[in-house]
């Protein structure tokens, strides 16, 4: 299908090596549609954006250029708002760099919150309030989903009272964030963990304890729109990100319990996509692990044969979602 572009272009806002954000613009040049990439971190360089209010019918006109596109705002049909990198200024002292930080965030980011017209997927403000564990934890299990027997604590004593009554148990972070030591990055998995592992370090901040699920096989579901892609993902291994070579997928089909309460947790946090983690168990059982509002499926795509940035590119073109979700 090919479309014309007179209703507007579909901004992409993302890191400048994102393969998973290829494949999406790829489809949508395909079907004919105007794309403007983005950085946030390229703005006083690559980057500039300027907006009036008051001063026309529109609430907010103006455009946001780069050296090779631009788009009129008022005329933006969808914002894919991917890996976007805000700009650090490292060049500048630390109160400046502070201060412009800010700026940007507030000035690019509230002129771009400002168009009530674009499709987000998704908008960052409901991604950040998506992407608290416990929040999803809480919606999860009042949503009917099977969620293990979890405990967030700095109390060295509740966890190891979880642990001797939950056990074998397994720690995980709260949130992924970038990581070095002694110049090495350094990343986190869910990892086995004792009672007597715990210590009075764990004051410090929550941690994050849970029962280990008996799986069989692990589920990665994109959710994009009122389409459903399920894959299982068969490994043997505790965490599967820890070794891909380990893995074989195949395409799944989901009871329709399931695709209904993924569907209500974005709509609860509204979401126009996400990517969700589910356990398998031997009886056939669902377990809910987590949601990533911006997660990874570019490699999914490529080793099943789905149509995920189809989807994608389908709901930015579309422009709205199906339903009631916002």
């Amino acid at each position: 299908m090919r479309v014309t572009d007179s209703v507007g272009p579909v901004l992409v806002a993302t890191e400048p090596l994102d393969l998973t954000a290829d494949m999406v613009i790829t489809e949508l040049h395909h079907r004919g549609v105007e794309v403007v990439r983005f950085n946030p971190a390229d703005i006083g360089t690559d980057l500039t954006i300027s907006a009036r209010f008051g001063v026309r019918p529109a609430p907010v006109a103006g455009q946001l250029r780069t050296p090779s596109r631009s788009a009129d705002l008022e005329r933006v049909r969808a914002v894919y708002w991917r890996r976007p990198v805000w700009p650090a200024f490292a060049h500048l002292g630390a109160d400046d760099s502070r201060f412009a930080a800010a700026q940007v965030r507030h000035g690019l980011g509230g002129i771009l919150y400002a168009l009530d017209g674009p499709l987000w997927v998704n908008h960052p403000l409901r991604d950040a309030a998506a992407d608290h564990k416990p929040a999803q934890l809480a919606v999860a299990r009042r949503l009917g989903l099977s969620v293990p027997p979890t405990l967030v604590t700095n109390d060295p004593d509740e966890a190891r009272r979880f642990i001797s009554v939950h056990g074998p148990a397994i720690a995980k972070t709260l949130r992924w964030t970038p990581y070095e030591r002694d110049g090495i990055p350094l990343t986190s998995w869910a990892e086995p963990v004792t009672a007597d592992e715990i210590d009075d370090t764990l004051r410090v901040a929550p941690h994050l304890f849970q029962a280990r699920v008996e799986k069989v096989a692990d589920l990665r579901v994109l959710v994009v729109g009122r389409r459903v892609f399920g894959v299982r993902i068969d490994s043997g291994l505790l965490d599967w990100r820890t070794d891909y070579d380990a893995l074989s997928y195949t395409v799944t089909d989901l009871p329709e319990y399931l695709v209904e309460a993924l569907h209500s947790v974005l709509d609860h946090f509204g979401l126009a996509s996400g990517s969700f983690d589910l356990a398998l168990d031997g009886d056939g059982g669902f377990h809910w692990l987590e949601l990533n509002p911006n997660g990874q499926w570019g490699w999914l795509e490529e080793r099943t044969g789905l149509g995920m940035s189809a989807a994608i590119a389908d709901l930015l073109i579309q422009g709205e979602l199906d339903g009631h979700r916002p």
